[in-house]
Parts: C-alpha cells; sequence; structure tokens
C-alpha cells in the first residue's frame, strides 16, 4: 500500500471519528445555549480563525510540501531547518496577534458585531492562538514526513478532551449569562487543543531524529534561504485563506447589519445566524472530513510527484481524490436532504435550519471539490492562482450577501444564497486552473451514473420515509432510512462500477470481499 494511501487511510478513520465527536460537541451546546448562544459563538469564531491565519502565515502546507521534498533527498539538515524556521516565525507572530486580540474585543464587539455580548466568547479564546500556532508546525512536520498518525491522534484527543469538558463548563456558567455559556464552551475548546498540543509535543520528541534547541537561534540566522523558499508558499497560500478567513470575519458583520436593513433586530438576527451557521452548516459540513483528509495527503504526494516531474502520477492521485470525494459526497447529499428535519429534530431537538439544508445540500458537491483542488494546485506551485480564486469567490459572496440579506423577502435565505455561490464559484475557478497546468481527463459517464445513483437511492429513501409509521421513533426513522439509502448507494455503485475491484481490493481487512462484487 503506497504512503499516499496509508495515510489517506488514517486520516479518513479520525476524520470519521473527529467529525462524530464535533457533532457531539455541537449538539451539547446547542441544547444547553440554544440558537442565541450558538450565534454568540459563531459571530466571535470567525475572527479566531482570522488571527490564526494570519499567525500561522500559510506554514503548515509549506512545511508539508518542503519536508516531503527534503526528505525525497535525504537533507535531514534541511528538515531541522525548515522546522526551526517555522516555529520561529509562528511563535512572534502569536506574541503580536494574541495580545491584539484582547486589546480589541470591546471594539469589535460594540462596533462591528452589533451585539456587545460576543466581547467575552473573544476576551476567553484569545490564549487558544499560540497553542494551535505551535500545533499546526508540527503536524506540517509529520504530514510531511507522511506519517498522518500523530495528526489524526491529536485531532481526535482535542474533540474528547472538548466534549468532557462543555457540557460541564456551558451548564456552570450558564446562570451567568448566554454570554458566559458561550465563553465556557470557547474555554472547552483552549483546554482540548492544550491537550492535543501536550501529545504532539511528546510524540515529536519520541520520533524526532535531531535536536531542535541545540543551536536554536544559530539555525534561525543562517535560515534566511530556508526561510525565503517556506513563504514562496506559505504567503499565497495564507492569501488563499487569508482571504477566506477575512470573508468569514466580515461575513457576521455584512449578515447583522444587511438585517438590521431588512428589519430585523440584532437578537433576532444572532438567531437566525446562529440557526445557519451553527445548525444547517455543521451537519452540510460533516462528510468534509473525507477532503480534509484527502486534501491533507495529496499535498505531500503530489510535491513529491511533481519534484520528479511524473505528471501521469499527479493527474490519477487528484482523479483518485475527485472521484472519492464524489462517491463520498453524493451519498451525504442524499442523506442529509431526505432526512434534513429528521435530522435537526433528533440533534438540536429543533427543526431551525432544516430550510437552509434543502436549499443547500444539492450544490455542495462542489464544496467537497474544493479542498482537493485546492490542495493540488499548492503542490504544484499554483498557491498565487488559488489565492486569485479565493478572492474573487469571497468578493462575489459578500456581494450577493449584502444585496440579498437587505431584502425583506430574501433576509437570512439571501445569506445562503451568498455562501453558495461563493464556494461554487471559486471551485469551479480551481478546476480551470488545474486544466491549464496538468492533462486532465473529465469522465462524463461516470458523473452521470453517480446522479443517477443518487437520484434513485434519494428516491427510495424518501419514498420509504413517507410510508413509515407516525408512531415509530425518530432515531429509529432516521436509522432505518440512512442505513436503506446507504446500502442501495452502495449496491448501485457497485452495480454501475463506479467503484472497481483493484481499488477495493486494497481495502484493509474487507477489501478482498467487497471486490467480488465489483467490476473489474
Amino acid at each position: 500500500m503506497s504512503k499516499f494511501l496509508r495515510g489517506t487511510i488514517i486520516l479518513l478513520a479520525a476524520g470519521l471519528v473527529t467529525r462524530v465527536l464535533g457533532f457531539i460537541n455541537r449538539i451539547v451546546i446547542a441544547r444547553f445555549i440554544g440558537e442565541e448562544g450558538v450565534g454568540l459563538y459563531m459571530m466571535a469564531f470567525p475572527t479566531l480563525i482570522l488571527v490564526v491565519t494570519i499567525t500561522q502565515l500559510g506554514l503548515p502546507v509549506a512545511i508539508s510540501k518542503n519536508v516531503a521534498e527534503a526528505e525525497a533527498q535525504g537533507d535531514s539538515a534541511k528538515v531541522k531547518k525548515i522546522l526551526v524556521v517555522s516555529l520561529a516565525v509562528t511563535i512572534s507572530l502569536s506574541a503580536i496577534f494574541t495580545p491584539a486580540l484582547i486589546l480589541l474585543a470591546p471594539i469589535l464587539s460594540e462596533t462591528f458585531f452589533t451585539d456587545p455580548r460576543t466581547k467575552l466568547p473573544l476576551l476567553v479564546i484569545a490564549p487558544i492562538v499560540p497553542i494551535i500556532a505551535i500545533s499546526s508546525v508540527i503536524r506540517g512536520y509529520f504530514q510531511g514526513r507522511q506519517n498522518m498518525k500523530p495528526a489524526a491522534i491529536s485531532q481526535m484527543i482535542e474533540q474528547i478532551v472538548r466534549i468532557t469538558l462543555i457540557a460541564a463548563l456551558t451548564k456552570a456558567f450558564l446562570p451567568y449569562g448566554i454570554e458566559y455559556a458561550a465563553a465556557g464552551a470557547m474555554v472547552a475548546s483552549v483546554i482540548g487543543e492544550l491537550a492535543s498540543l501536550v501529545y504532539l509535543l511528546t510524540t515529536f520528541k519520541l520520533k524526532k531524529k535531531f535536536r531542535v534547541r541545540k543551536q536554536f537561534f544559530k539555525s534561525v540566522k543562517s535560515g534566511k534561504k530556508t526561510f525565503n523558499e517556506l513563504m514562496s508558499i506559505a504567503l499565497p497560500t495564507t492569501g488563499s485563506r487569508m482571504i477566506g478567513s477575512l470573508a468569514w470575519f466580515f461575513e457576521p458583520i455584512v449578515v447583522s447589519h444587511s438585517l438590521a436593513i431588512a428589519g430585523v433586530a440584532a437578537i433576532a438576527a444572532t438567531k437566525l445566524y446562529g440557526a445557519l451557521t451553527g445548525f444547517a452548516m455543521p451537519l452540510l459540513m460533516l462528510p468534509s472530513f473525507v477532503t480534509l483528509s484527502l486534501s491533507t495527503a495529496l499535498v505531500p504526494a503530489i510535491s513529491e510527484a511533481n519534484s520528479q516531474n511524473n505528471n501521469r502520477l499527479i493527474e490519477y492521485r487528484l482523479q483518485q481524490a475527485l472521484r472519492f470525494c464524489l462517491l463520498s459526497g453524493g451519498l451525504a447529499v442524499v442523506v442529509i436532504y431526505v432526512l434534513s428535519d429528521e435530522l435537526m429534530k433528533v440533534m438540536y431537538n429543533s427543526s431551525s435550519g432544516t430550510q437552509f439544508i434543502k436549499l443547500m445540500a444539492p450544490f455542495f458537491l462542489f464544496h467537497y471539490f474544493q479542498g482537493p483542488l485546492q490542495a493540488a494546485l499548492q503542490a504544484l506551485n499554483l498557491a498565487r492562482a488559488a489565492m486569485i480564486n479565493s478572492l474573487i469567490g469571497a468578493v462575489v459572496k459578500t456581494a450577493v450577501i449584502y444585496l440579498l440579506a437587505r431584502q425583506a423577502e430574501f433576509g437570512i435565505t439571501g445569506v445562503a444564497m451568498g455562501i453558495l455561490v461563493g464556494f461554487v464559484l471559486v471551485t469551479l475557478l480551481h478546476f480551470a486552473t488545474i486544466l491549464k497546468k496538468i492533462s486532465f481527463t473529465f469522465y462524463v459517464r461516470d458523473y452521470i451514473k453517480t446522479f443517477l445513483v443518487m437520484g434513485v437511492s434519494g428516491y427510495l429513501g424518501y419514498w420509504v420515509l413517507q410510508s413509515i409509521n407516525e408512531d415509530t421513533h425518530l432515531i429509529i426513522q432516521v436509522l432505518l432510512i440512512a442505513i436503506l439509502i446507504t446500502v442501495s448507494y452502495s449496491i448501485l455503485s457497485l452495480l454501475f462500477g463506479l467503484v472497481k475491484q483493484d481499488e477495493l481490493k486494497r481495502i484493509p481487512w474487507i477489501g478482498e470481499h467487497l471486490s467480488k462484487f465489483a467490476f473489474k
């Protein structure tokens, strides 16, 4: 089994566990603090992501790519220099931007978000910035060596610690006000990330081939060339992420002001935004653990192939990733669309957000494709093009939100439509950019077959759902329909030849048996 496939399977398994744990985390938050508390949490969260993006400076991708290339050349001295320079940069930036976030919290909450209650969550979450920054450097190092286990396990540790604390903290702070409960959720996140960092540092210390602290400052001073090499990838990558983070940062600001123009009060706007971004979007984003895992594994795999000028392998890896995204994403879209109302009630004890799922789910296949396409662009030294694509998408998204959300007939639905337009556009631009760089075969027949499989399995699930006795417990309904759709989708995928025998054989333990039912 190749390093790429083994690493992808490890990340997929960990990603699935992490997403499930993350969902439990969100369910706990939603049930304890409701739409309004989730709205406060989600208004403060984009600010954190913006600061973290600035602090990381795009280094995780650059570290992964450069370490992969240095490992291929057997240059361990260069690997150490990459790590030392990266740590020096991220620690320095953390020392600047963490205090800045604390000082700016009152201005952000009162002026920009139009809800002063976001101040406390912003203050509480600030210490997480240096923790994430250092963790990202170590993860980038391990990913560059195509060792995905430390990153995968650290993510699970972070979620387990967070879930363990979140119920207790939100419940303890809720009597003091909804903003204190939201801050309690933030505290749980900080402690979870700290536990993850402790594990990563311990693992790194046990597995490293060199001493980082030995001649640390000497390595930093002599690392100008390494710094320039990292920045040539990191800065365009940061540009892409910065654009996304800025767009997300401005999103709640534009939403709150646009909804105010439409006549929606601040508290009501917070609730609506919470239903969209805290209830509907996490469910729609659940399958993205697949794309995230593939994207993480793709950067070093394609970088290695690119350094060897192996264009055939580059296309093969990308085709693998996109087909996997199509099949897994297609199944997720069908299940989420058919069971949208039932899933909302089971998870959040509320049907708020169902209308957003019905509107957005069919278009989310574009979002699932976006991660692997962006990873391929970064590995092919096209991070600058990815940044421009992201900028165009962010500007268009913000413009659509502003134009539609301020109209009473659209309101919060206009926000959902703006988000859709943004990621569909970016995905199409990424794909067009890749076509300019490498030869790429587009298998139209496979896409038509997949849409047919989605339609048949979705119709079957919907028909059975309507036929189920209303007295049947809601959880039983969800499980039965989800299993029915998954089984029918899988069988049809095998019958239509969407999954090949040789690919199934590579799946550990069960692959050999499954391959008997697929076409060659």
